[in-house]
């Protein structure tokens, strides 16, 4: 591990100056990634900017029927908060899908957005990667890549974001508030993770020494109609092989709104708003759900070993679906997939 200085900000304000002192400069929460990152010697920062005394721990009503959550927010304070489980169950049970209770009990909401990926030849150093060092290629490619991307890939980099509560915060159109050097600013999810391109180094839209201050939810209303399932390797904190994030609003025995996300299957949160229309004034059925799940697909590709993943992605939104509509979300305690 590198030598690097370490800072305690007392204020937001604070923590955004040190933060734009120097490019190499992160914000320590949880430290449940970055501190892998750092242990790797994947991730040398110069400065830690220690963020865990700033006021951003709290969980508040909007005036527009929502709920804000600091950035500091434990992903175990989440998910068990009854506002959240009430209004937001969809976020609650992805969270609880994710990693372990130890973990859960250290990683923060703000930290969870800027997980980066699980690639094994990114937590490799000896080995090449375009996302740890720009233009030195991408062995994924042609290599081991059976948890790699099926969607919104390139010819420089085939990592997936390994979150599962972005998979919900997509589906719900969250909005990210960030402070920095030149103001606060609010980013759509929708925005806030880029797919790889030209710039795989770059995970998502925030610039130098920004910091993410709080998540906003959009009032909801999807009810009992929705589901998060995860689909992985084993039962046991695993990241996920495939996930999916449905909402769905149902009326007089028709869809009257889809929302649906996928995760571990790209660079980002993985919505299709074409497939989410095709749903809409369906009756929910076999029928209405593949050929939703055949147009999320449409462009998927396989990298050789994850060939598996396109039909594995089909199903599990097909499943998904059919949890949602019948008002049964996968249950994150057994994890049994119905």
């Amino acid at each position: 591990m590198n030598r690097f200085e370490y800072l305690r900000p007392e204020s937001v304000a604070d923590a955004v100056k040190a933060l734009a002192s120097s490019a190499d400069a992160r914000a320590l929460a949880g430290g449940t990634n970055l501190v892998d990152l750092m242990k790797y010697d994947v991730a040398r920062p110069s400065c830690l900017v220690d963020i865990n005394r700033l006021p951003l721990r709290s969980i508040e009503e909007t005036r527009e029927g929502g709920l804000r959550i600091g950035a500091l927010v434990t992903n175990s304070d989440l998910a068990w908060d009854p506002r959240v489980r009430k209004q937001y169950p969809l976020l609650a049970s992805a969270v609880l899908a994710g990693a372990s209770p130890q973990l859960r009990n250290a990683a923060t909401t703000g930290g969870n957005l800027l997980q980066r990926t699980r690639c094994y030849y990114f937590y490799d150093p000896s080995t090449a990667c375009n996302k740890r060092n720009p233009g030195s290629g991408c062995p994924a490619i042609g290599g081991v890549n059976r948890i790699h991307a099926i969607l919104g890939a390139s010819d420089n980099c085939i990592a997936v974001h390994p979150s599962d509560m972005c998979v919900a915060l997509a589906a719900l159109q969250a909005v990210v508030h960030v402070e920095g050097p030149r103001g606060s600013r609010s980013i759509p999810f929708a925005e806030f993770h880029r797919l790889p391109a030209e710039q795989p180094q770059r995970d998502n839209t925030m610039e130098a020494g920004e910091l993410i201050t709080s998540i906003e939810l959009p009032d909801s209303d999807f009810g009992p109609n929705h589901t998060y399932l995860k689909v992985r390797d084993r039962l046991s904190y695993a990241f996920a092989l495939v996930s999916v994030a449905v909402g769905l609003k149902i009326g007089d025995d028709k869809i009257v709104e889809a929302r649906i996300a996928l995760g571990g299957v790209a660079h980002k949160p993985w919505r299709s708003r074409g497939a989410e229309e095709l749903l809409q004034g369906q009756p929910p059925g076999e029928a209405a759900f593949d050929r939703c799940a055949e147009a999320i697909l449409r462009d998927a590709k396989g990298q050789g070993e994850n060939d598996f993943k396109i039909g594995l992605a089909r199903r599990t939104i097909v499943r998904a679906l059919r949890q949602a509509a019948a008002g049964t979300p996968q249950n994150q305690s057994d994890k049994s997939v119905r």
